[in-house]
């Protein structure tokens, strides 16, 4: 997720050889990678801020979110769930993997998108590791996340009044298929609201506006077919993890997380039972692990780009 035109600050930090994350059968293939190690931070575990009833519209009475994941069926055609990896996209134009047990970012390349100087707003990965970006002007790309190679896609921008959006996979109940869903995303603002995208068609279909009302947010998906969002407070600091009807739109459930602010980069991903939040404030990102089943929050990492965008499979370890 983009973010405010504030400065971004250059900073050179070292880097180091990247733990070794094993295969990354049908998403890898070849890639040649530049390690970089993630400096690691003192762990802090922090509680839920309180929340601005005045600035959230979100319900107090909301459920938390229910950190018990079913078991289910992984689809045929997933590599090894254990070597998924999560993909993050900078606004200086780089990909990069993130490997959430070694905390190591590994550089697969810079980008090349036929963009007429856009950058990139959001990003997702489906179950084949092709990524698709949508950058600050709308357009959207298509990224093969073995080598870093963007072409441009036949998708209109500007379709349901959806310029910039968050984007999240979540698989079918039965884990055949997955669906790309949506979410418009403008800055100080409350969102349009929650759409799918059709990947053969490049069309967007709208499911909803939220209810209650979020603002601008990001998304991540399932194998077991859940969404979630995302999002800062509106304005000042603090954010939320929230579980959406991918039916209806609605949130039905919402823990809250004191990282992040109203002016912040973001991305955000589940793996391994945890979400994973990238925040910045216009330099260097912070990684944030956020445990559902304990509500604890953890900054774990940084890494010396601006990340706007992270994609992970519904293959991932859930």
């Amino acid at each position: 997720m983009a973010r405010a035109n504030v400065a971004v600050l250059a900073l050179a930090l070292p880097l180091a050889a990247l733990v070794a994350c094993g295969d990354r059968t049908g998403l890898i293939v070849g890639a040649t990678e530049q390690p970089t190690d993630a400096s690691v931070d003192a762990p802090l575990d922090r509680e839920p801020p309180p929340r601005d009833v005045a600035l959230d519209p979100i319900d107090d009475e909301l459920p938390s979110i229910d950190a018990a994941m079913p078991d289910v069926a992984r689809p045929n055609d997933c590599p090894d769930g254990a070597a998924t990896l999560v993909y993050v996209v900078t606004e200086q134009n780089e990909l990069y993997s993130f490997d959430p047990p070694s905390l190591a970012f590994t550089l697969i390349g810079g980008l090349a998108c036929p963009s007429n100087g856009a950058t990139p707003w959001s990003m997702a990965v489906d179950r084949t590791g092709i990524a698709y970006s949508v950058f600050n002007d709308g357009n959207l790309f298509r990224i093969d996340t073995a080598t870093a190679a963007c072409a441009a896609t036949p998708f209109v921008p500007g379709q349901l009044g959806f310029t910039t959006f968050g984007m999240g996979f979540v698989a079918a109940g039965d884990a055949s298929t997955e669906t790309l869903y949506v979410t418009e995303s403008t800055f100080n603002t409350y969102s349009k609201g929650l759409a799918t995208l059709d990947l053969q068609s490049w069309s967007l279909s709208m499911v909803g506006a939220y209810q209650p009302p979020i603002p601008r947010a990001e998304l991540t998906g399932t194998a077991d077919g859940r969404l979630f969002a995302y999002y800062p407070e509106l304005q000042g600091s603090g954010s939320h993890i929230a579980e959406i009807d991918r039916a209806t739109a609605q949130v039905t459930a919402q823990d809250n997380l004191q990282t992040g602010g109203s002016q912040d980069a973001f991305a955000f991903a589940f793996w391994g039972g945890d979400f994973w939040v990238f925040t910045s404030t216009g330099g260097p990102s912070t990684v944030t692990r956020y445990r559902p089943s304990d509500n604890s929050e953890t900054d774990l990492a940084t890494m010396p780009s601006t990340i706007v965008g992270a994609g992970v499979s519904t293959c991932a370890p859930q």
